[in-house]
């Protein structure tokens, strides 16, 4: 259940905002405590971008190929965030590594979903990683963002078996299935101050 306060949250996209879209209807819906002020993206062309005006959102871009370097750009993105209000980040197929210039800004408050079971398979391609190491399962992880790739401490994981047959389009259908049914959840206890970090876990302070 939700918490009765929305917290003011920034959804950052590179791609078509799938998930983006499943967090915009979780909040409509109530089961995510946010207050969704903002939907960026790095790349003009992002489908995600359409789909977020499309559902009334605000939406803004700034080029990273503007900026002379990571921290200028991320600088600015915090910047922006921080006109709207922002407190919470959730990164949705955002396709670029945070660095201390931004995440210094919003600590503890940058969330992220995986499509792998981490801490195998970061980066990116995960779903062709899984395939050609040939596991038998592999999955999501919804973590916190620190300055490494995937690296955060993780608050939630789901399995996703790995069938005979697969390959990196029917895996990732099935593996983005699994992304919004955690994500959601995941980003809400967050938003509602019910998790802790101690060391690399993540622990649920009840509410």
């Amino acid at each position: 259940m939700s918490a009765s306060r929305k917290e003011p949250l920034a959804i950052l996209i590179s791609g078509r905002g799938s998930n983006m879209v499943s967090l915009v209807e979780a909040a409509r819906q109530g089961r995510l405590c946010a207050d969704i002020r903002l939907v960026f993206s790095n790349r003009p062309d992002a489908p995600g971008l359409q789909a977020a005006r499309s559902l009334g959102i605000e939406t803004a871009v700034l080029s990273h190929r503007d900026f002379p370097d990571r921290e200028s750009f991320d600088r600015a993105l915090a910047d922006l965030l921080e006109s709207r209000g922002v407190r919470f980040v959730a990164l949705a197929g955002f396709m670029r590594v945070l660095t201390p210039a931004f995440l210094d800004r919003f600590p503890g408050r940058v969330v992220n979903i995986h499509p792998a079971l981490l801490p195998a398979f970061p980066g990116v391609h995960a779903q062709r990683q899984a395939l050609e190491y040939g596991v038998w399962v592999t999955g999501c992880t919804v973590h916190f963002v620190d300055a490494g790739t995937d690296t955060g401490p993780i608050i939630a994981q789901a399995a996703v078996p790995v069938e005979d047959g697969d390959d990196e389009e029917t895996l990732s259908a099935r593996i983005l299935a699994a992304e919004h049914q955690i994500y959601p959840s995941a980003l809400d206890d967050v938003l509602g101050g019910r998790l802790r970090i101690q060391g690399r876990r993540v622990l649920r302070t009840g509410g």
